[in-house]
This record gives C-alpha cells, structure tokens and sequence, in this order.
C-alpha cells in the first residue's frame, strides 16, 4: 500500500487535518486514503525508532557476562559508547540523505546494515571485533533514529508535533520495558550472544515493516540536491541559529544524562549491590514505564501550559534529582533509595524529550532531515561522552553517575537560559 502513495497524497496529509490546517477540504477519495494510512504511521515509527532501546536496553543485563568471556571489564563500556559515537556519525550522514533521497531509501539502507551488523556482533570473536560490529550496527540504526523525527517535523510542528512524538514515544517505550527483562532471561538461559541474533530479527521485522507500509512523506520537489560543501555549510547554518542551538544543547544534555545512568547502573546494582539481572531488568523497567508516562503525559502539559513552560519544569526536575543523587552518592543510604532517585529523574528524562525535539527542530522544516542530524548527533556524541567518562571514572560505587548526571543537568539549565521565545500554533 505504501509504494502506491504519491507524492502530492503525502503533501494532501497537511491538508486533511493531520496538523489542523484547512486550506483544502477535508473529503475525497485521495485525502482519506492518505488520512487511514498516517493514523497508522506514528505507531510504525516508534517500532522503527525503538531500534534503538532494542540494540542497548536489552544487553545492559549481560555487561558483566561480556566482561568475563572476553576477560575485559571495560568491554561493555567500550561497545557501548562505540554505538552511541556511531549513532552521532550516522545521524549526520543520514539526515543529508533522507533530504536529498527521500525519508524511505535511506531508512531501508539503515535497517538493512544494521540487521547485518547485529549478526556480527552475534559471532564476534574479541573485544575489538565487538567494538567495530557496534559501531556500524549504530551507523545503520542511526536512519531509525534519525528519519523518523524528521517524518514529524514534514507533518507537524509545535503541539501538534510534541503530541506525535509522544505517541511515538509510548510505542517505543515498550522496548525499554521488555528489552532488558528479555535481555535478562537470555543471559540466564543462554548467553549473550543470543541477544545479539534477537536484534538481528528485530531488524529483519523493522525492514519488511518499513518496505511494506511506510509512505515517504517528503514529495520529490521539496527534496534538496547538494554537495558535501553545501551540507557542512547547511549544518553550519542550522548549528548558529539560536533556537536550534539552545533546544538542542538541552535535549543533548537531557541524553548525557540519561546514558550516563545506562552506563553505570548495570554495575552498580549488579556488581555493588550484588542484584541478579533479572532484579536489574526489573527495575529498569519500572523505570521505563515512568518514562513513557511522564512522555504520554506531556501534550496535556504542552497543550495547557506550552512548549517553554514545560522544558522549564523539566530541567527543574531534573536538577532537583540529580541534586539528590548527588547527595546520596556521597552519603549512601543503599540500593533502594538511590532506585528511588533514579526514578524520580524520569520526570525530567520524560518531559524534555519530546519538547527539546520541537524546540530544535521548530524553524527548520524546510531541512528537517538535517536539523534532525545534528540534534541526535549531539545527543548521542554527549552520551557518548557521558557514558566513557562514567566508565574510564568507575570507583565501584554511584558517585561517578552521580556527579555526571548533576553536571549534565546544570547544562541543560545553561542552555535554557538563553532560548528565544517561540510561538506555535495551538494544537487540535
């Protein structure tokens, strides 16, 4: 169904309702089409964007079985911030393309590497064979990361868009949920490897999805044909507009933040406290669930206080916990009141994300595929960053996290500082 999709009906979206513009009617056989298939499509996305959760969420359980078989502590810690540093270089190339190609090839290509590096991973034979399969499985995963959010920004903007990545947002907030209690389950079962050939498999469900039903909804005469110059010039561009900038340093920080908790946890409740996998799938999963509440909860919030106000309440929530955790790093009291603290951090993680998203990407629908780029290139570069420094500075208990996650939101609340006041239209 998707491949009979022209260009003009992707374009007829934007008058059917989907974002609540009326310039051309709301009837005819074109408009309705159009209409049943993106009533579908922010669900197809999120099973698209939770590549991501799938490929780190679900082996952060077997961190300390990949220390042990390839007799390397740091192992996980370097495949890990191997992903999210081929996230950030992925998401640069990606968005150029789906600007100049269109947002279906790139996103097939995408799945389809990351589908074959997942399997390399599966049969790797040393630390470095692991590193270099997790870069490029993040290249390919990066178009699943990136593409999406640029699909939102082509249909919507302002409330209207926070309300599609929240419904984004609630379907890949599934895989955080399941992915580390299945995680668990392998690793008990099996080994870790296995979790490596079930990404495999999500990645081969993820192209027949996209290949089958995805429509591509940038038509061919608002693509853009540039050159290498052109698109570093572009970057440039989007980079110094302030909007972008200060929107995109507090979604970047929000995300250091967040993978600086991924990177540690595992050996804090696994390795000091001495929790089984399954305990610490359990907790990421309560942990998950607040996420996705705190997301679904944002287009009530955005709709009655705004787009600002929001971010605003967010990084102060953030900031308090962090405070805490900070507090309690020095000063531990145990396992469950630092998991308190850690939950209570979700608020911030839930409420930033979708918000920052619109914010950054607000005045740039024109190269939406690019603005997109360079967001999840900052984000996953500083998570990159936060989950290395967390690793290189582990002492064996939560100060490292702690203070990394403070840090991180003592940015955000920089960046906030100076955002420009935006107006969006009200959602409908």
């Amino acid at each position: 169904m998707a491949r009979e999709i022209k260009p003009r009906m992707v374009a007829a979206t934007l008058c059917c309702g989907f974002t609540g513009w009326t310039s051309a009617p709301r009837t005819g056989k074109t408009c309705g089409m159009v209409r049943r298939v993106t009533a579908k499509l922010p669900y197809l996305l999120g099973f698209l964007i939770a590549v991501g959760p799938v490929s780190t969420d679900m082996y952060l359980p077997a961190f300390p079985q990949i220390a042990r078989e390839f007799h390397s502590a740091a192992a996980p810690q370097y495949s890990l911030a191997a992903y999210f540093i081929g996230l950030a270089i992925g998401q640069m190339t990606q968005g150029a393309l789906s600007d100049r190609l269109g947002r279906r090839t790139p996103l097939l290509a995408g799945l389809v590497l990351y589908t074959l590096a997942s399997i390399g991973c599966w049969l790797s034979w040393s630390v470095g064979s692991l590193v270099v399969f997790r870069f490029l499985t993040a290249l390919g995963a990066s178009a699943a990361t990136v593409i999406p959010r640029a699909m939102v920004r082509d249909l919507a903007d302002g409330p209207a868009a926070a309300k599609l990545f929240s419904k984004l947002m609630l379907v890949m907030g599934v895989a955080p949920i399941t992915a580390p209690m299945l995680g668990a389950a392998l690793v008990g079962w099996f080994s870790w490897r296995v979790i490596f050939a079930v990404c495999a498999a999500y990645g081969v469900a993820a192209v027949v999805l996209a290949w089958r039903f995805m429509p591509d909804t940038l038509p061919r005469e608002r693509r853009t044909i540039i050159g290498t110059i052109e698109v570093l010039i572009r970057y440039g561009r989007i980079f110094r507009e302030r909007a972008f900038l200060t929107h995109a340093c507090v979604s970047a920080a929000n995300s250091a933040c967040l993978f600086a908790y991924l990177s540690a946890t595992p050996q804090i409740f696994i390795g000091e406290y001495g929790w089984s996998s399954a305990g610490y799938a359990a907790l990421f999963g309560v942990n998950s669930m607040a996420y996705i509440g705190y997301n679904q909860l944002n287009p009530a919030l955005v709709n009655r206080f705004g787009v600002p106000a929001v971010i605003s309440f967010g990084i102060a929530a953030l900031l308090g916990t962090t405070l805490y955790l900070a507090a309690l790093a020095l000063h531990p009291l145990g396992a469950l009141p630092l998991a308190g603290g850690l939950l209570a951090a979700e608020i911030g993680f839930g409420l930033l994300t979708p918000c920052a998203m619109v914010g950054a990407l607000s005045r740039h629908q024109a190269h939406a595929g690019s603005a997109s780029a360079l967001l999840g290139t900052m984000q996953y570069g500083g998570g990159a960053v936060a989950g290395l420094a967390v690793g290189v500075l582990a002492d064996g208990t939560a100060r490292p996290m702690a203070f990394a996650m403070l840090g991180c939101a003592l940015l955000a609340l920089l960046a906030a500082l100076y955002r420009p006041r935006l107006n969006f239209a009200p959602a409908e």
